[in-house]
């Protein structure tokens, strides 16, 4: 009985930890020198309420994790596809993004969102006054959730850094 329960959660406990290894070695990449230490983003209520309005829903946690170097940052962040969560790594510079990654992909279909024919289209990309994304997001076929779950999570990264401290020069 104990053996059958560590089999069936053994997968689980395997994809978190290529979860974690893909966000670290993203993080990795984003910096040429060393990675900086991890900074908490600590969302007041109208930064709640900001988030709220680019996700359609409310922004579960109290504060984000972000790393940065003058004016670089880096997001991991989640969102929920259809049923279960994407993550998504962006490099933002100067207010523009410069890297998106799909980190973990958990749903059965629209998996295309991960390569980079599609990533690719939010590099440059930043935020309008009415906090949407300058370039537009072409969707794939049989995909729309993952898309829009993408395009979410590039707008409230790129929400994020607009809120964090000054950024070093």
């Amino acid at each position: 009985m104990l053996c059958a329960l560590l089999c069936a959660l053994l997968p689980i406990a395997s994809h978190d930890q290529t979860s974690l290894s893909k966000q670290d070695s993203f993080i990795e990449l984003a910096f040429t020198d060393n990675v900086p230490a991890v900074k908490i983003l600590w969302l007041d209520k109208a930064q709640k309420k900001s988030a709220k309005n680019i996700l359609g829903h409310e922004y579960q946690a109290l504060r984000v994790r972000y790393w940065q170097e003058g004016n670089k940052t880096v997001w991991v962040l989640n969102e929920i596809g259809k049923y279960k969560p994407i993550t998504v790594g962006v490099v933002i510079v100067g207010g523009k993004i410069e890297k998106l990654s799909v980190l973990a992909y958990r749903e059965s279909h629209g998996w295309e969102v991960k390569h980079d024919f599609f990533t690719q289209q939010f590099i440059g990309a930043h935020l309008n006054e009415k906090k949407k994304l300058t370039e537009k997001i072409d969707g794939i076929s049989g995909a729309t959730l993952s898309v829009r779950a993408l395009k979410k999570l590039a707008r409230l990264s790129l929400y994020f850094d607009t809120q964090v401290e000054n950024h070093e020069l």
